[in-house]
């Protein structure tokens, strides 16, 4: 297999995003938690850079800042925080 070295002209990356994720089983079972997760992120300010997707999980990269009001937003829409 041919190196790559060559073909790559740079890259970027930024080291102030964080990953949340919304993971469980139901999730093959019950529409719509994914579209709760957008809607919550949305109402909430915090702009979604990246989504990544399984039949278990969605992660969603945001800026860092927002973190761990991301979590518990997500934790009050999905009744974690009773």
């Amino acid at each position: 297999m041919a190196s790559f070295d060559h073909d790559i002209a740079g890259m970027d990356f930024d080291e102030h995003v964080c990953k949340v994720s919304v993971v469980g089983v139901g999730m093959k079972s019950h529409s719509g938690v994914a579209a709760t997760a957008f809607t919550v992120l949305a109402e909430n300010s915090m702009n979604i850079q990246m989504i990544s997707t399984s039949e278990i999980k969605v992660s969603m990269v945001v800026d860092a800042k927002y973190g761990e009001s991301a979590v518990r937003a997500l934790h009050k829409a999905y009744e974690l925080d009773k």
